[in-house]
């Protein structure tokens, strides 16, 4: 017998309430459900959007004041959910940042640049850079010194052999493989087997826990300085989504594939700009002058306001 009951009517009301909302989601997102990392994040984002408190039927305090993740710990399940979705290229030490030796080099030279380079792992390179043979551990060097024995000339004693990979791969896959491997030095190979940076397993952690600093380090140098007359000084190493950020938006606007101001620099010019050279970039009418770089790359430089006099009378 049929169970013509109020409550029946509700549930079979709610039934097709719920089969039609189904249908409605099936026909805008497809039939695919919501993965489990979107509705982690998506909870995170509710989280945040909760300033005010709330209690529910019995009294507990409901909302931010529980403060069951700190802002902190938010911020970490934010990076290690997109963590996966990093390669190797978008976290390594581009190559004009690597410091290395020669493996010609004496054992005094290698303990100078251990000295004043802070690292305690040195990559070791045959003639440039581009090919790099290996890397030397502090930890090797030191226990020779402390030994007593007499000190080798060479360092091919002390080479060791670092991860090679490309930098196409993802950061989820090379973590594993420098656990699996013991190994926590990697160099970013590019498509023609060139050095293209180096990675350190600190470097992954970073990725998810934010900077780590230790008392080796040095305060890290400002990326942008705010001058009189609407000036910047600026680290060429500086993004361009930051300097669009702080500066104007449409210093950022440029086709080529370049995330920096060195690169943008590199780019108006035609070749790796020189001390001293100003260089118009027309989209924005800012005004780049050169202030430090080296042969094969820019190092820092003046942002010059579009109607600045200075650059007018210098031709630009």
């Amino acid at each position: 017998m049929a169970d013509d009951s109020p409550s029946s009517s509700k549930e079979a009301d709610s039934s097709n309430e719920g089969s039609i909302w189904r249908g409605i989601k099936t026909l805008i997102f497809g039939e695919g459900e919501q993965s489990l990392r979107q509705e982690i994040e998506n909870a995170i984002n509710e989280y945040d959007a909760d300033k005010e408190p709330r209690q529910n039927q019995n009294g507990n305090v409901k909302g931010k004041a529980r403060a069951d993740l700190s802002l902190l710990e938010r911020q970490m399940l934010r990076n290690l959910l997109h963590f996966s979705e990093k390669t190797v290229d978008d976290v390594a030490v581009p190559r004009a940042d690597i410091i290395a030796v020669e493996e010609n080099a004496s054992f005094a030279e290698l303990a100078e640049i251990f000295r004043d380079a802070g690292h305690s792992r040195i990559p070791v390179y045959r003639g440039t850079l581009d090919t790099v043979i290996g890397m030397v551990h502090v930890r090797d060097a030191f226990a020779l010194l402390s030994s007593g024995d007499p000190l080798p000339k060479t360092i091919e004693s002390l080479i060791r052999q670092p991860l090679y990979v490309p930098e196409s791969m993802g950061v989820l896959d090379l973590m594993a493989e420098m656990r699996a491997k013991r190994t926590h030095l990697a160099l970013v190979l590019d498509e023609y087997s060139g050095t293209e940076g180096l990675l350190t397993f600190e470097d992954l952690v970073e990725e998810i826990v934010g900077e780590v600093e230790d008392e080796h380090d040095e305060t890290p140098e400002q990326m942008l300085i705010a001058l009189d007359d609407g000036m910047w000084d600026a680290d060429a190493r500086a993004e361009l989504d930051d300097v669009a950020k702080i500066i104007d938006l449409r210093l950022a606007n440029v086709e080529e594939d370049v995330d920096t101001l060195g690169g943008l620099a590199f780019v108006i010019a035609g070749h790796v700009p020189s001390v001293g050279e100003m260089l118009l970039h027309a989209e924005s009418g800012w005004t780049l002058e050169i202030t430090a770089s080296d042969p094969r790359r820019v190092k820092r430089l003046r942002l010059h306001p579009p109607g600045d006099e200075n650059t007018e009378e210098s031709g630009e």
